[in-house]
């Protein structure tokens, strides 16, 4: 514990009180977890499969792996029959241990993006790993010592999509030096204004997955947070040692979870649902963000908002909390991040509306 940081979320408490104090109550824009109902044909999914007294299967049910296969070849441009899958409880906890999980420890390096979700620094302290922020491979220098570079398009927080052209280059950059690649792509199928790429598609693997695990959750696109469904896709050998490790450590998705899971990767039509949702609030957040006088840099994909007052995130974070607003600090992500506060469109359209009414006050 000693070297890990303070969890970010606990710093926010003081705003989350003056925000709170607001006589129409707080707009919770910080973490961004979904209020959406889930849909009825997954809890129906997840209740006919509820009598499952044995052990689930780490690898997950021949229907799962079928479900998870078939949806990275619709969405990823995989070759189902090519790639290797194994379910996660969610993603986080797979961000957190994978380095732990790949066998990397003290004198390995891992690279992170100059902004970008904490859990990938996180689980290289885990580890005991050296963590190197870089959002180009130039910048790492002539280590040899890297083993994981973690990329993330879209990315949270900033919802910039990496091009092509930038993945498939740290993908060669990797290949070179034995490196594991692991792509965050829990916002794929969230382009607004830019189409993201998975690293698994033929453009950036090159028809080849070595050495490629691409992560994806169900939180957002069926708002499954509460349900901690997550899989990884890509190298077979890769997920074949993460499956047996994971075997000896217990990391199992319970069953019930295994089969909303097949209902959910099944059915597209619930997703469009949820998309309009979001894309409405976008709508309805976006101008008065700008109204306001916030900078918007990326934020072209995802779920949030990357916007600065061209101060420091506290002061903003402050600023917003006298109005009743919660957003997370820019700082939560990296030192980059210090002058920049996220905004989260997962509310519910009434809060959305209230925040983008306090904004304009």
């Amino acid at each position: 514990m000693d070297g890990l940081p303070d969890f970010p979320w606990d710093l926010l408490a003081p705003a989350k009180v003056v925000a709170g104090g607001h006589p129409d109550g707080i707009v919770d824009l910080s973490i961004g977890t979904p209020v959406d109902p889930v849909p009825e044909l997954i809890r129906d999914a997840l209740a006919a499969g509820s009598d499952a007294p044995g052990y689930p299967l780490t690898a997950g049910t021949p229907a799962l792996r079928a479900a998870i296969a078939a949806w990275a070849g619709r969405n990823c441009g995989a070759d189902p029959a090519g790639i290797g899958v194994l379910p996660t409880l969610g993603s986080k906890e797979l961000v957190a241990w994978l380095p732990t999980l790949l066998g990397i420890g003290p004198g390995d390096v891992v690279v992170i993006p100059q902004v970008c979700y904490p859990t990938y620094e996180v689980g290289a302290r885990l580890a005991g790993a050296t963590v190197v922020r870089a959002d180009s491979m130039t910048a790492v220098g002539p280590t040899s010592r890297v083993r994981l570079v973690w990329v993330n398009s879209p990315s949270n927080p900033t919802g910039q999509v990496l091009p092509q052209a930038h993945l498939r280059k740290v993908v060669d950059w990797a290949r070179e030096r034995g490196a594991v690649v692991a792509s965050d792509e829990c916002y794929l199928t969230l382009g607004w204004e830019s189409e993201p790429v998975s690293v698994l598609s033929p453009e950036v693997s090159g028809g080849s997955y070595d050495g490629l695990l691409a992560v994806h959750s169900l939180s957002k696109r069926s708002n499954l947070a509460g349900y901690r469904a997550g899989f990884v896709a890509g190298d077979p050998a890769l997920v074949s040692n993460l499956l047996a490790v994971r075997k000896h450590a217990g990391m199992i998705v319970p069953e019930p979870v295994q089969a909303a899971m097949v209902a959910a990767l099944g059915d597209e039509e619930h997703v469009a649902v949820q998309r309009d949702r979001y894309a409405a609030r976008r709508e309805v957040l976006r101008p008065a963000l700008l109204k306001a006088g916030f900078t918007l840099s990326h934020s072209v994909a995802g779920l949030y908002f990357w916007a600065s007052r061209d101060e420091d995130c506290w002061t903003t974070i402050d600023w917003l909390a006298e109005r009743g607003i919660l957003a997370a600090p820019g700082a939560f992500y990296g030192p980059a991040g210090q002058r920049h506060v996220r905004f989260a469109v997962t509310a519910t359209d009434e809060r959305i509306a209230a925040a983008a009414e306090r904004l304009a006050g």
